[in-house]
């Protein structure tokens, strides 16, 4: 048994019924993950426009993630 005792007031805030499974999050976690082995792939053989390439999908996948939050596809913030 723990020795830790937790009042009411202590407990996180119940999560949303999503728990983050939204539009906002798959778009920018895939695409995160493509720009990750582009640029792996482009850092391992060195072809310096693959890794260019990744990045500038990271960044494409991060702005798609807040424009889709933006319009009510993603975790709302409170």
């Amino acid at each position: 048994m723990s020795s830790v005792h937790l009042e009411p007031q202590d407990l996180p805030e119940i999560a949303p019924h999503n728990h983050g499974r939204t539009t906002a999050a798959w778009v920018t976690n895939i695409g995160l993950v493509i720009a990750a082995l582009l640029a792996s792939v482009g850092i391992a053989i060195p072809v310096h426009a693959l890794t260019i390439a990744g990045i500038v999908v990271a960044v494409a996948s991060l702005a798609a993630g807040a424009v889709l939050r933006a319009l009510g596809h993603g975790q709302p913030l409170s």
